[in-house]
């Protein structure tokens, strides 16, 4: 176990040293990478945030149910306790058909001639809002209390939500798209890097194979190279979408004035930051994985290629 420990320590030491030597090209390699790691994971905090405060910037969607004008005051307490047990709904309001009309009343230019009706026109109403708001789910709920006796019409309109439901679904695609390329993009220039690191040290390396040294040993230290480097891309990225994230939240007091709420992006959560540490870390050290053992392969020592 103290020599598996020290076998990956003479690794670890022997690639710091390395990044070392090349500082202004490890840096460089280093901001590329975690440039374009902050593009698939900035428009991942774009999109979860509007997920998760979409309620914010639209009406949330509604079910409304309007009873029989005929229906008597059982029939309407049967209908609400349907609602009070149904698993769908998180809340719902009551809505009398005389508090109706008097809202209408004060809320229109129609004052005159609600007054000349000869009656009350307007049905008893629940305003019901859902615990799931997904155009599926409202859609199952307003087709199941469209069955319920003396339950006349139901109304629901998820244009809105549909559009967002569908616009999110494009981003999450999008952003699978967008990761699933730089990940290979990082993984080809680890490889390239490693590739043209093996060919630089083929004398050296040539050398300790003479001397007894394994496939392992010599492959340690650019596993490590690989793997730091894309970690450390990993950290500029972290940086460059929290610091986004804290320029926006600075400049999103206006708007949140406008809608008369705060408005703020969430930041990364922990377990987003440990994957935009993890992912392209493991990447860079598939990528030198790849590259050394097909370029260790071909180095023999007396042979040249």
């Amino acid at each position: 176990m103290t020599a598996w420990f020290a076998q990956h320590l003479h690794g670890f030491t022997v690639t710091l040293v390395k990044l070392a030597r090349t500082p202004f090209g490890s840096a460089l390699n280093i901001l590329v990478i975690g440039i374009a790691l902050s593009l698939p994971f900035g428009l991942y905090v774009v999109i979860d945030n509007l997920q998760g405060s979409s309620q914010q910037f639209a009406a949330e969607p509604q079910v409304s149910a309007f009873m029989a004008l005929d229906a008597s005051r059982a029939e309407v307490a049967q209908t609400e306790a349907r609602l009070k047990q149904n698993p769908r709904v998180q809340q719902f309001r009551f809505v009398p058909r005389d508090q109706a009309l008097q809202d209408l009343r004060q809320s229109s230019e129609l004052a005159d001639v609600v007054d000349s009706l000869p009656q009350n026109p307007l049905p008893d109403a629940f305003i019901i809002n859902a615990k799931d708001s997904t155009p599926q789910s409202l859609e199952a709920l307003r087709d199941e209390i469209r069955q319920w006796p003396r339950v006349a019409h139901v109304q629901l309109d998820a244009a809105w939500a549909r559009r967002l439901d569908a616009a999110l679904r494009l981003g999450r695609l999008l952003v699978a798209i967008l990761g699933t390329l730089l990940a290979l993009a990082l993984i080809a220039v680890t490889f390239n890097i490693i590739r043209l690191q093996v060919l630089t040290q083929r004398d050296e390396i040539e050398v300790i194979k003479l001397i007894g040294a394994t496939d392992a040993f010599i492959r340690r230290p650019f596993l490590y190279f690989g793997a730091l480097q894309g970690c450390a891309g990993g950290i500029v990225a972290w940086l460059i979408v929290s610091g986004g994230v804290y320029l926006l939240n600075r400049n999103l007091g206006e708007l949140s004035h406008v809608y008369a709420s705060l408005i703020q992006l969430k930041y990364l959560t922990p377990g987003d930051s440990l994957a935009l540490l993890v992912f392209p870390a493991a990447l860079g050290w598939f990528g030198a994985w790849l590259s050394v053992g097909r370029h260790l392969a071909l180095i023999e020592p007396g042979t040249n290629s």
